[in-house]
């Protein structure tokens, strides 16, 4: 799917300079992805506090079974 962006020359340059990107493509689809995994972390930060954990489950037991 073909996008035109309007994006500042001078950030994508100064981007693809510090990422040692080739093109501006790939500096997009970088910030795209490491912008969408953030996104992901923030969320499940969400979750912290949240999730019930059974009381009888042993984390020790299960090393052990190796």
């Amino acid at each position: 799917m073909a996008t035109n962006l309007a994006i500042d020359n001078q950030l994508i340059e100064e981007a693809r300079a510090i990422g040692g990107h080739r093109t501006k493509k790939a500096v997009v689809i970088e910030a795209l992805e490491e912008y969408i995994q953030r996104r992901k972390q923030l969320e499940m930060l969400t979750l912290f506090g949240r999730i019930d954990y059974d009381p009888k489950y042993d984390y020790k037991r299960q090393r052990k079974r190796k």
